[in-house]
């Protein structure tokens, strides 16, 4: 059975390029536009093994996403990456301090997106 992987970015270009290396690679994936769709499909979906997540949104930002995704019991040990063109250390050290377990910057690098989920996705 395919691993799902919830993709959570603004920019519904970003979400199909990393769809589409997801997908090649064999996982299903689901989108959400920020941080408040993501919540309310997590709330539809069946198993998600593992998020990636822009931290700049509307609505809810990445790093709130996080910290509201870790309230749930449900959903709390669902690991996350954070997918961004930040590269701040307040911001890298908010988004760990909520509960990230990866920092990558965009434009991103599929293999080394691919490493970091497979990694992720197996715990």
């Amino acid at each position: 059975m395919a691993k799902t992987v919830l993709v959570v970015d603004d920019s519904s270009s970003l979400r199909t390029l990393v769809k589409l290396a997801l997908t090649r690679a064999g996982y299903t994936v689901i989108e959400g536009a920020d941080g408040q769709d993501a919540l309310d499909r997590l709330d539809q979906a069946g198993k998600v093994h593992l998020i990636i997540s822009d931290v700049n949104m509307p609505n809810m930002d990445g790093i709130t996403f996080v910290r509201q995704l870790k309230l749930h019991p449900r959903h709390r040990f669902i690991p996350v990456i954070m997918l961004t063109t930040e590269n701040e250390q307040t911001k890298m050290q908010q988004a760990r301090a909520a509960g990230a377990r990866a920092w990558l910057v965009k434009p991103f690098n599929p293999p080394a997106l691919l490493d970091a989920v497979s990694q992720l996705a197996a715990a």
